[in-house]
């Protein structure tokens, strides 16, 4: 019997209705595998009934776990498409065991997923097919049935060799005995950034093995996000080898990169789609970030199939990955050296083991609350209106969607409901240990016609809450607990704009709270759901409520002062919430004191307007209710605490490092910091106590391993303080500890929201600040306290979405108090207020409206609010509906109380103020101007100007005056038809009936004191009105005429008689007509008080900033430079430097005088947390507003006491941070004192004009010194105004001093100056630290004495130039370094013989060689004109010198065995790859040249480049002293040298691809000056590591000529070619540093070979230089085996004794002598350098590398020698005959006729690459086994010898233009196959040796067995002996006997074939068999005939295989 599913469609409850007219008919359709079925119609039924049957024929395969049935609900139409009803997906799992049938009752969706009130119920019969149990289909339940739509999940890479041997996944693994669990790592990725940025991710495929399927195609393809690429298709091998490089560029901010999957796949390319999957693996990007140099090189992958989890293997990958940012350099991704003996398991990445396992992971999703409202209220108000409906709705209609690893399952939607509660478990069958990182829990907004939409969104970090390891490992577990949410305000709008969008879904942080979801997360092993979704039992549920216990917390908040404030166009008032308790824009919570009082902003004088809140500080307290969870945030309180105490402690000995203390003191120092640490660490962390606290699973888990890492530092810091032998060691440790407990100081489960801080202008929200709920958390122990609680603190709020920029304005500065804790510890807040009185007052406003014919009234029909009414007018409040709280009472009876803001005239915070009136003329037609008038800017009725006077403190300026500077006429007058109209214009019309002009007269402040107040006769009256246009508008003190309304506000003091009581108001009203249209009745509303924090005493304050430099500012002009000042604000004051014109280091040397400072907070609580100062630094602009350069922060240190004032300040450097990095430096001191009458403040500085100096005792002490400059040229200077910078001169300044530079005569015929020394006689700071910068400014020498500026710079750390003055003898300081010749320092000249090794030299060139540079020309010459040398017989090139230098075993011969020299491989460029080098800059630093602001027609604000450099050193104090000799006194020539320049250009690696298919075209493009070289005409094709061993010859003219520039370019056949990237080599550097950079020393110095010495100079020679410019005396030779150099005498034996073997072509014994010395003495050697590539379009992303080396040699020094032959091998061509004789042990396939088993066998083979494969002919119906064949075939191919590589060139296409060159090994594919005449052929068996290293062949069948391959492998685990491995190509003929394996497993997993056919080896191989899983002996191939290798010079060699 086949097997059949029955599904038998009962019926359908609630079907929808799409129907206009009449109802729906529905019918069910059911598909299975594709197949479908479908029901009769029901015909006008929303609950239709079928009760039919619907079969499925299983044709004889059981059902899997997989497999599930589609059930369709449609609408049947006669004309048009069926509509759909619903949809659902039944799994058939609980068919495979019992009674094989199900009742199914399920529910539908909709198209979008959305859960429908719709069910159908089903009735499921399975009958299984003939030979099948229930065992059978049980089998395959550990398989991974998860539907995974968007990509299947990957598991935890296990890294052996990043974590020691034991993989991650490994949960339980041992530790050895002693061994302590590893330390937890600070988790690599946190607070990722959101900009976006560009991103390079750079991917190799090497190669693939052991692929577990025969005769495939495979191919593999890499996908990241959207992007995929894949490889070259490779033929019929499971072993593959690809070695293609993919890039993938990115515009994206890392926040999102790095969340993101890349994913590897193998498919079979010969097979249709859906059967060619292989395997595959997953990682994030972000994991690979977290490598070191954010790359994984040469890793092998593990490949498994995500549908079938528990088959193991299919195969491994070996791939390299590295990702690349802005300024990261890629490392190299050049592949390991191949082998069959490449330790695949020592260097794997893979999940848990071989087999992951299967796990589910569980999110329990209880409950919501304070969901916000998502939805529109339109049709609620509609319904209102009509009165249909008294049920008031909640807005949104949620429902949670579970996220992991691209898995994804959603909970029901609650309707209506914004406290939803859903009792769900959603699940989601994953691998474990996973690999990803987010557990993202979603809550969503159902949408009936868009789409849904994202309420907010919390994620859970699986670092978090799980761990690895046996001690305190555990699963992913979290909760039962609440997760906050956190997004965009909470008030709702209909368009929400995509920034917004970004907060909900997490991007970002969240600047609202927007509700919180009761969830719990478990994870069990070895199980998969059987349901996404299933109900929580009940049980569960009500154990969950235990949870649920809630506690009273009280939140009180003091505001002190509002600073910096942005928002003036409305009155300002702080909002402060935890959770939605203290929402003020939210109508549906009980009021509470969440808010201040609005007030408005006040001008601070200067830039920026405060909050007057006098003594009277608002405070505010919010009441609310959370589960009481203190000791999970305690915790977190005294971890964050020590981590602090660890950082102060690591500073701490840091700048004892730097102050450079005694040791002992150092030790001391240290050996305290540890008992600290020892000490602090001890304290025990708080624990759950049972009858206050629930603890639940995570908690244990966290506090074991928390408890476990403490002790661990405990108890390394003990180990440490024993056996610490340097400060180094202890501040490392320290950091390792720091950033351990950082990494312990993290609370997944904080269920208690952060607190918000908002800034609302009228009824907009501008800025916010979020809090962390533990900092200001209290407790009853102190160290357990918040680090904030109850203490005053900055804070500086943010604009939403926007993070706090330095190049944005401060929103608001706060400085606050703020205090959580439970409301039975509220005393302690009020204990705590000793500075003042904490006062509470009952409010409410009197309203008023102004009618024409009646005057200001309370009975306005359009008033729109009520009489009495809060501030907002929404709440009703007349004085007499004020009920007394619980617990409080009236003191005293109502009075007005004004606003504080009113107190203050519009002149406030001035210190010059223009006054101005307008006056007024009208006239009646046909009459002249009169009726003369007075009033303000509008229209308001205003003094004249005679009688306006100057108020107190202030003094006039000038008279009145008429402003001209308008649109007036001559007179200053202008002109309208009405006055009240407006539309002023300067031209008189015959229309014009009004006319006016305004008069300004400036005033001055003269008495601070009186800033802003007014005079009693201007005071407002004692009615407290404020006057408005509307009362939503804002309001003011003086009534205009266009004033419609007014308001005044009454207060009542009350106080508490009942502590902890909250002064919420009752207030009973009594319904009217007037406020209401219901009947007559009593209506009760809340209110809520206004609180504040009397502080009685006024303290008076001084400030002095002392503002002494800036340094390295960004330039705000074109020009290059900026006019900075700085202004800077402390508290409520703000004041401003003067500025500096054209610098970017400014010099102000200003003090800022901020005199009778008033504030209300005593000394001892400023000294303690005294107000920030910003320090804000802009560039003055004659016209526009002033550009931001950058802002600052600091603390001024507070002096009380008389002892305090006499201490001076310290000047310190600041930094200057703008546009999210840094801006420059500021040096500067703030000094705050407290005045009093007892204690005299310090005398004012001294005055410089009106500006204040800073004090002697605080600036600098200065010291005489001297500054060489060396002023070497300028090079590559963009014009400036269409003009070439042809004559320019050097300004260098420092401080006041400046020294400037000879005039250039002509750049385009010598860049130097003539005479580069200048020196500067200077005072500067003493202190490196003080020191100024040098500013650097490079103006150019024009016709009509224009000298423009084109160019500058500032130099700001000047330490490296610093140095010691030379002794006046002259005498050299230079050192050598001969460390580890000998074990004596022979100082004397005793010079010992020594044997000379003879030189090995061609006959008839050894007298030749005696004078050494005619030796080198003659045997160039001779070698030329001569026979081929032995050395070209035996195959040593360049090449081999190279590859024996990278360590490439199998490309070099035998090089190194006949003693040749290696060279130098830097994987980097030269000027980098020793810390010496220096880049070269040890004569002249090359400085960049800048512009300031780009000009439009710039790509970049960089204008050329300095060579110049400093030599900076005391002089004598005295003048009259003798001057030390100058350092740059002996200077190479500054005129222009001619040079042959020598470019060797090697290779290129990991290219940029340029075309479509993924490659590029590369050639090299040479340009220098005017001259270009390129390799066009012989580009690399279709590759992106090409060899191109080409060299560049060419003469230049230095330093006309010094950038040299190289560029890599994409040959293209059509269009312009394409730039892949470039790199710039200073050659002019390389030819002036002391380090001869020219050419690099060979490692001995041969006359001829393959190392020919081609420098211009001999070794003895460029020593003698390298003496006379370094000032030292030149060497002394002893014959030609010794020399003495300074005082060092050197034998050759010193340097040759180790010499094993005698080295061919050596010169004399003195020149080798000479050349060991120099290699000694920090000179280049010989050497490959890699250069990066980058390209303009991505200026920071590596585009790739160029391998390369530069030889430059002067004219004037001779001829160099010949140059280097590095032409790139080519490829010789070989045949191979390979001669077939029999095969034996056949697997027979097929059965005879007459029952016999038999095959018909034939043999196919190939090598790699040819398209054509080779046949045997056909030995049919063998019976045993046996075929006979003698068959030959014959290979030609291209073959490189001394690579063992096989060349390939082969065009992808046939369109395409160019043949790709692929390198493979040479590898022999052979098969064996059983020919079919009408069916495809059967695959029998393969074979696959590599003709390099192939095992050596039997001599007899019956010893050819699995032994002899490398992949075998004995039962459990063990592998047997290693065969005998031979080479082809060495024994040039191999014969015998090889097995030959197939992959292919039965249906039962048996490899019944081998068995069947081998049955003297049956149970042998069977043990292999199961073990291994892959390989079958399919039969034994003897290659009996004889195989011929050919090459091009007529070598043959023979196989001959039995």
């Amino acid at each position: 019997m086949s097997g059949t599913l029955e599904v038998f469609v009962a019926n359908a409850v609630n079907v929808p209705n799409v129907e206009k007219i009449g109802k729906s008919d529905p019918y069910c359709s059911v598909e299975f595998l594709g197949i479908k079925r479908k029901t009769q119609v029901q015909k006008q039924n929303l609950n239709p009934t079928w009760n039919e049957k619907l079969e499925f024929n299983l044709a004889g395969k059981p059902l899997g776990v997989n497999d599930k049935i589609d059930v369709y609900v449609k609408d049947w139409e006669r004309v048009g498409r069926n509509r759909l009803l619903g949809t659902a997906s039944v799994t058939l799992r609980d068919l495979l065991s019992g009674t094989h049938s199900a009742q199914v009752s399920v529910n539908l969706t909709d198209a979008n997923k959305q859960q429908l009130p719709s069910t159908i119920n089903l009735k499921l019969t399975y009958i299984l097919p003939t030979g099948y149990s229930d065992q059978a289909t049980l089998d395959t339940k550990t398989q991974d049935d998860v539907d995974n739509p968007d990509g299947e999940e990957v598991g935890v890479i296990s890294d052996v060799e990043d974590s020691g041997g034991t993989p991650a996944g490994d949960q339980g693994a041992p530790l050895a005995p002693g061994q302590r669990p590893g330390r937890l790592k600070p988790k690599p990725r946190s607070n990722l950034s959101t900009k976006r940025q560009d991103f390079q991710i750079r991917v190799k495929v090497v190669e693939a093995r052991r692929i577990m399927k025969n005769n495939i195609h495979p191919v593999c393809r890499v996908g990241i996000e959207k992007q995929h690429r894949q490889t070259h298709v490779r033929k019929s091998t499971s072993s593959p080898y690809w070695n293609e490089v993919f890039f993938f560029n990115f515009f994206i901010s890392p926040a999102e990169l790095f969340n993101e999957l890349i994913t590897f796949a193998i498919f079979d390319a010969k097979k249709i789609r859906s059967d060619s999957f292989v395997g595959q693996f997953k990682c994030d990007i972000g994991m690979i970030h977290g490598k070191a140099q954010h790359s994984l090189v040469n890793k092998w992958l593990l490949l498994v199939d995500p549908a079938d989890a528990m088959s193991g293997a299919k195969g491994y990958l070996k791939v390299s990955i590295c990702v690349l940012g802005p300024g990261d350099i890629a490392p190299s991704l050049k592949p390991s050296v191949r082998g069959e003996d490449d330790d695949i398991e020592s260097n794997l990445l893979r999940p848990a083991g071989i087999n992951l396992s299967p796990a589910t992971l569980s999110l329990r999703v209880f409950r919501a609350e304070d969901i916000p409202r998502m939805d529109s209220g339109a049709m609620e108000g509609v319904k209102k209106i009509l009165g249909i409906g008294d049920e008031k709705k909640e807005l949104v209609d949620p429902y949670v969607k579970f996220e992991f690893a691209g898995k994804k399952a959603h909970s029901r939607v609650e309707y209506n409901s914004d406290h939803p509660t859903w009792n769900q478990q959603l699940q989601l069958g994953i691998r474990f240990p996973s690999m990803c990182e987010n557990i993202r829990t979603t809550v969503m907004d159902w949408d009936r016609v868009m789409n849904d939409d994202v309420v907010a969104s919390g994620t859970l970090v699986m670092e978090e809450v799980t761990q690895c390891g046996e001690t305190f490992g555990f699963l992913p577990m979290f909760g039962p607990c609440y997760v906050n949410l956190y997004g965009s305000p909470r008030e709702f709008s209909a368009i929400v704009s995509e920034e917004y969008e970004k907060l909900n879904l997490g991007v970002g942080e969240g600047c609202s709270y927007r509700g919180r979801v009761l969830i719990e997360l478990s994870t069990q092993l070895g199980e998969l759901p059987s349901e996404p979704v299933q109900d929580i039992p009940s049980d569960d549920i009500l154990r969950m409520e235990s949870y649920m216990r809630r506690r009273k917390y009280r939140l009180h908040a003091a505001f002190l002062s509002a600073t910096m404030v942005d928002a003036i166009d409305a009155p300002v008032e702080f909002e402060i919430s935890i959770g939605n308790y203290g929402n003020k824009l939210d109508e549906n919570l009980t009021p509470c004191s969440s808010t201040t009082q609005p007030t408005n902003a006040v001008f601070d004088g200067l830039s920026y307007h405060f909050l007057p809140w006098t003594n009277l500080k608002p405070c505010v307290v919010v009441d609310s209710q959370w589960e009481d969870i203190s000791f999970r945030l305690e915790s977190l309180n005294m971890l964050n605490k020590l981590a602090d105490k660890l950082g102060q402690y690591t500073k701490e000995l840091k700048a004892g490092v730097k102050e450079k203390l005694p040791k002992e003191s150092m030790a001391s120092m240290a050996i305290r910091i540890l008992d600290e640490v020892i000490s602090l660490a001890s304290r025990p962390l708080p624990e759950a106590i049972p009858s206050r606290h629930r603890a639940n699973l995570l908690d244990t888990n966290v506090a074991k391993m928390r408890q476990d890492q403490i002790a661990h530092i405990i108890e390394s810091a003990t180990l440490l303080r024993e056996t610490a032998t340097s400060l180094e060691d202890v501040i490392s440790e320290m950091e390792e500890y720091g950033a351990l407990i950082k990494h312990l100081a993290i609370e997944p489960q904080n269920s208690m929201p952060d607190v918000i801080i908002w800034m609302i202008s009228g009824n907009r929200r501008i800025a916010y600040c979020r809090i962390p709920a533990h900092e200001v958390l209290h407790s009853e122990t102190e160290e357990r306290c918040g680090a904030q609680c109850g203490t005053v603190q900055t804070l500086y709020l943010k604009y939403p979405g926007k993070s706090f920029d330095s190049s944005l304005p401060v929103p608001c500065q706060l400085r606050l108090k703020i205090w959580l804790g439970l409301a039975q510890y509220d005393q302690q807040w009020h204990e705590a207020q000793t500075d003042g009185e904490w006062v509470v007052f009952a409010e409410t406003y009197e309203n008023q409206m102004y009618l024409p014919a009646v005057g200001w009234t309370q009975k306005a029909p359009t008033m729109g609010r009520s009489k009495w009414s809060d501030s907002s007018g929404k709440l009703k409040l007349p004085k007499e509906s004020f009920m007394e709280p619980q617990g409080w009472r009236f003191v005293g009876d109502w009075y007005i109380s004004p606003e504080i803001s009113m107190s203050f005239d519009r002149d406030a915070g001035h210190r010059k103020f223009l006054e101005d009136v307008f006056e007024h003329e009208n006239r009646i037609p046909g009459v002249g101007w009169g009726m003369t008038s007075w009033a303000d800017m509008r229209g308001d009725s205003f003094t004249s100007r005679d009688e306006i006077v100057a108020s107190e403190g202030w003094e006039w300026e000038d008279v009145w005056q008429v402003d001209l500077n308008r649109a007036v006429d001559e007179d200053g007058w202008e002109y309208a038809v009405e006055s009240s109209m407006g539309g002023y214009g300067a031209v008189e019309k015959r229309y014009h009936l009004c006319r006016r002009r305004r008069w300004v007269r400036s005033r001055t402040l003269t008495n601070p004191e009186m800033a802003g107040k007014k005079d009693e006769e201007h005071l407002p009256d004692s009615s407290g009105w404020e006057y408005a246009v509307f009362f939503n508008t804002k309001f003011h003190h003086k009534n205009r005429h266009t004033d419609i309304v007014r308001r005044r506000r009454w207060h009542r003091k009350m106080i508490a008689q009942q502590p902890g009581t909250s002064p919420v108001f009752i207030n009973k009203l009594k319904a009217s007509s007037e406020d209401s249209s219901d009947d007559e009745g009593e209506v009760q509303t809340l209110s809520t008080p206004r609180m504040f924090l009397s502080l009685p005493e006024v303290y008076k304050y001084e400030l002095r900033a002392y503002m002494y430099q800036a340094r390295d500012l960004n330039a705000g002009d074109k020009s290059g430079t900026s006019d900075p000042y700085a202004q800077v604000s402390f508290l409520n004051y703000s004041q401003a430097t003067e500025q500096v014109k054209k610098t970017l280091s400014p010099t102000w040397d200003q003090t800022l005088l901020f005199d009778k400072i008033v504030c209300h907070e005593s000394p001892a609580v400023i000294a303690v947390n005294p107000p920030e100062i910003v320090i804000e630094i802009f560039d003055y602009n004659k016209f526009g507003k002033p550009d931001m350069l950058g802002r600052a922060f600091a603390k001024p240190k507070v002096k009380i006491t008389a002892d305090d004032y006499q201490e001076n300040a310290c000047l310190e450097w600041y930094t200057i941070s703008h546009d999210g990095g840094e801006g420059g430096e500021l040096l500067a001191a703030f000094e705050l004192f407290a005045v009093s009458d007892n204690v005299t403040l310090p005398f004012q500085p001294e005055k410089h004009g009106a500006l204040y100096n800073v004090p002697s005792g605080i600036r600098p002490v200065l010291k005489r010194t001297g500054i060489e400059i060396l002023c070497w040229g300028v090079r590559s200077m963009k014009n400036f105004q269409l003009s070439a910078v042809t004559s320019p001169v050097v300004e260098f300044s420092i401080g006041s001093y400046i020294a400037k530079s000879e005039v250039m005569v002509n750049t385009k015929k010598n860049p130097n100056f003539p005479k580069p020394v200048l020196f500067l006689d200077v005072l500067i700071p003493i202190e490196e630290h003080y020191t100024p910068p040098m500013n650097i400014r490079v103006k150019d020498h024009r016709q009509f004495g224009r000298h423009p500026l084109v160019g500058c710079l500032s130099v700001g750390k000047l330490e490296k130039y610093r140095c010691d003055c030379l002794p006046l003898t002259g005498e050299s300081t230079f050192e050598f370094d001969f460390t580890g010749l000998d074990a004596t320092d022979r100082n004397s000249e005793h010079v010992v013989d020594f044997e000379v090794v003879e030189e090995y030299v061609e006959s008839g060139e050894a007298s030749a060689l005696n004078n050494d540079k005619k030796a080198i020309s003659r045997s160039s010459l001779s070698s030329k004109q001569g026979d081929t040398t032995q050395e070209q017989a035996e195959d040593i090139d360049w090449w081999s010198k190279y590859y024996a230098s990278c360590g490439e075993t199998s490309r070099y011969g035998d090089y190194l065995e006949k003693g040749y020299d290696t060279l130098e491989i830097y994987d980097t460029e030269l000027e980098k790859a020793n810390d010496f080098f220096n880049g070269f800059t040890d004569f002249c630093d090359t400085f960049l040249l800048k512009r300031g602001r780009s000009l439009d027609e710039e790509e970049s604000d960089i204008v050329g480049e300095l060579k110049a450099s400093f030599k900076i050193y005391p002089l004598p104090d005295d003048p009259k002293e003798h001057m030390p000799p100058q350092h740059f006194s002996t200077l190479p020539s500054s005129d222009p040298e001619e040079c042959i320049v020598r470019v060797y250009i090697i290779a290129a690696n990991d290219l940029q691809p340029k075309d479509s298919s993924g490659l590029a075209d590369p050639y090299i493009v040479v340009k220098i000056g005017q001259q270009r070289f390129d390799t066009m005409d012989n580009y690399k094709p279709n590759t992106l590591n090409p060899i191109f061993g080409h060299l560049f010859e060419f003469t230049a003219n230095i330093p006309l000529e010094t950038e040299l520039k190289i560029k890599v370019v994409d040959y293209d056949i059509i269009g312009s070619d394409d730039l892949i990237g470039e790199t710039i080599i200073d050659l002019e550097n390389r030819i002036l540093t002391k380090h001869r950079a020219t050419c690099g020393l060979p490692a001995n110095y041969c006359l001829t070979g393959p190392n020919q010495w081609r420098n211009a100079l001999t070794p003895k020679e460029i020593l003698v230089n390298f003496c006379q410019q370094n000032n030292i005396a030149e060497p002394i030779y002893y014959g030609k085996t010794g020399l003495k150099i300074g005082h060092r005498v050197l034998n050759i034996g010193d340097f040759e004794k180790h010499t094993s073997s005698k080295q061919r072509y050596l010169g004399e014994t003195d020149q080798r002598l000479a050349l060991h010395v120099l290699r000694r003495l920090q000179l280049v050697h010989e050497h490959v350098e890699s250069r990066s590539l980058y390209n303009p379009i991505q200026p920071d992303i590596q585009q790739g590398c160029l391998q390369m080396w530069v030889d430059i040699f002067p004219k004037s020094l001779g001829p160099p020698g010949p140059p280097v032959d590095i032409t790139a091998r080519q490829p010789k061509k070989y045949q191979l005959r390979c001669i077939i004789r029999n095969t034996k042990d056949v697997v027979l396939d097929e059965t005879s006729i007459t029952g016999e088993e038999m095959s018909d066998i034939y043999v196919k083979g190939w090598l790699p690459g040819q398209e054509e494969k080779q046949k045997t002919d056909v030995h049919y119906r063998s019976l045993d086994g046996e075929g006979n064949f003698n068959w030959r075939f014959v290979f030609q191919f291209n073959y490189i010898p001394a690579e063992r590589i096989v060349v390939l060139d082969k065009k992808e296409h046939f369109w395409s233009a160019d043949a790709t060159e692929t390198r493979v090994p040479p590898k022999l594919n052979i098969q064996i196959w059983d020919n079919d005449k009408f069916s495809l052929d059967d695959f029998l068996g393969s074979l696959q040796l590599d003709l390099h290293h192939m095992p050596e062949p039997a001599k007899s069948s019956k010893a050819c067995s699995l032994k002899q391959l490398p992949d075998y492998v004995l039962p459990k685990g063990k592998k047997c002996a290693p065969w005998k491995m031979v080479s082809l190509f060495e024994q040039k003929r191999v014969y015998g006997w090889w097995p030959c394996m197939s992959s292919e497993l039965d249906r039962d997993g048996q490899q019944t074939l081998a068995v069947r056919i081998v049955l003297k080896y049956h149970s042998y191989l069977k043990g292999v068999i199961s073990h291994i899983g892959v390989s079958v002996c399919a039969g034994r191939l003897t290659y009996k005939s004889t195989c011929t290798l050919t090459s091009t010079v007529d070598r043959f060699f023979e196989i001959a295989s039995h």
